[in-house]
C-alpha cells in the first residue's frame, strides 16, 4: 500500500532574490524500508523535484472573480520526481538523480520519494537554496488542471565523474526538460546498451542536441504550440511528421485525453486512452514517461511500450496530485493489453 498525498499544507518560506550560485554538497541518505545500494537500475531519472500545491475548484474563476475552494493538498512534484515514484510504484528498481534546496520543501520531497521506494541518495541538496514550488488549480468538473509555477533558482545540473557507475549501469534513462543540456554529454557517459529517454515539454537552448542522441523524444502535442515558427497550428499529423524528420530516434507525442501517436516505417499509429474516472490530470505526462521507461527496460516492444504507457497514464488520473492512483504493474499490464495500436495513415 502506497502513502496517499498529505492534505496538511506547509508554510513556504518564501525568499526575495535568492543567490543564483551555490555550491553543490552531495547528501548521502539512508535509504528507507531497508533498501540496499543496487547494482543494475531500470530507470535513472534525472530532473525537477518540486512541491505541488493543489486546490480543487468547481470551476476555474474568471479574472478578477472569487471561487470557492472545495479541498487542497500538497503533494511532491516535478516531471522527474513523479516520473520516479511511477516506475517504482510499476515495480520498477529507480533512483533519482537531481537537486533541490535545503529547505523544508527539499525535506518534504525527499520524504516523498522515499515513502514510493524511489532510491534519493543521489540527490544533491543546495545550500541556502530554494527548492521551487507550483500552484495547481484541478477543475473537479473535468479533471483538468491549471499549473502556476516557480522558475528554480537553483543551479544547473551536474553530474560528476564519480557518478559514472550510476550512468552505466542503468538499462534507462529518463531526462526531463530540465538536464536538456546535459543530453549530450550523458549519452557518451553511458552504456551503450542504455537507452535515452527524453520528456520534451517546450524548445530550449540545446534542443538540437537532445533531438540528436535521445532513443526516445516524447514532447505532448503542445510543443507544437510552443514552437509556432516551426510547426503550423492546428495540423497534428502534418506536425508529427516533420518532427519525425527532426529527430534521430524514435517520436511519440502525447495528446492528452486523446492518448498517443507515433510514427514508424511510413504509418502513423494511435493509442486511443480508455475510458477511466478522471479526478486529476495532473501527472499524468510525467507517468506515461516513467511507464514507457520501464516498459523499454524489460524489454516490450514499440507497440507494447506505448499501449502500456497509455494505460499508465490514464490510470493516474483516478485520485489527485498524480501519483496516489499509479497502477501496479499488473493492473497496468491488463489494461493495456485492452488497448490497440491504430493505423490512422499509411503510406
Amino acid at each position: 500500500m502506497f502513502p496517499l498525498p498529505y492534505v496538511t499544507t506547509i508554510r513556504p518560506s518564501f525568499i526575495i532574490n535568492p543567490p543564483t550560485t551555490h555550491r553543490p554538497v552531495f547528501i548521502y541518505t539512508e535509504l528507507c524500508y531497508g533498501q540496499t545500494i543496487m547494482k543494475e537500475l531500470d530507470v535513472l531519472v534525472i530532473g525537477r523535484n518540486c512541491i505541488d500545491y493543489i486546490s480543487v475548484v468547481d470551476r476555474f474563476p474568471r479574472e478578477d472573480e472569487k471561487v470557492a475552494l472545495s479541498a487542497r493538498l500538497v503533494e511532491g512534484g516535478g516531471q522527474g520526481g513523479t516520473s520516479a515514484c511511477c516506475v517504482s510504484r510499476l515495480g520498477g528498481k529507480t533512483a533519482v538523480l537531481g537537486n533541490i534546496g535545503n529547505d523544508k520543501e527539499g525535506e518534504f520531497c525527499l520524504r516523498r520519494l522515499r515513502e514510493f521506494k524511489v532510491d534519493t541518495q543521489y540527490v544533491q541538496v543546495i545550500k541556502n537554496a530554494k527548492t521551487p514550488v507550483a500552484y495547481l488549480f484541478v477543475n473537479r468538473s473535468n479533471g483538468k488542471r491549471t499549473i502556476i509555477y516557480e522558475p528554480s533558482s537553483l543551479p544547473d545540473m551536474d553530474i560528476p565523474k564519480e557518478l559514472d557507475h550510476l550512468l552505466q549501469n542503468a538499462k534507462t534513462l529518463s531526462l526531463d526538460p530540465q538536464t536538456t543540456m546535459l543530453g549530450k554529454a550523458i549519452k557518451q557517459r553511458i552504456s551503450s546498451h542504455a537507452k535515452l529517454i527524453y520528456d520534451c515539454e517546450r524548445w530550449k537552448d540545446h534542443m538540437q542536441d537532445m533531438m540528436e542522441v535521445a532513443d526516445y523524444f516524447i514532447p505532448s502535442s503542445a510543443f507544437f504550440d510552443s514552437t509556432k515558427d516551426i510547426f503550423a497550428p492546428h495540423q497534428l499529423f502534418d506536425n508529427i511528421f516533420k518532427l519525425n524528420n527532426m529527430v534521430q530516434g524514435q517520436l511519440i507525442v502525447t495528446h492528452g485525453e486523446a492518448g498517443a501517436y507515433y510514427p514508424l516505417k511510413n504509418r502513423l499509429y494511435h493509442v486511443p486512452a480508455p475510458v477511466v474516472p478522471v479526478i486529476d490530470t495532473t501527472g499524468a505526462g510525467d507517468n506515461f514517461h516513467g511507464a514507457f521507461a520501464l516498459a523499454i527496460s524489460r524489454g516490450f516492444d514499440l507497440h507494447q511500450a506505448v499501449r502500456f504507457s497509455v494505460a499508465v497514464s490514464s490510470l493516474s488520473c483516478r485520485a489527485y496530485g498524480g501519483r496516489e492512483a499509479v497502477p501496479d504493474f499488473d493492473e497496468a499490464l491488463a489494461m493495456s493489453q485492452s488497448l490497440s495500436s491504430e493505423i490512422v495513415i499509411k503510406s
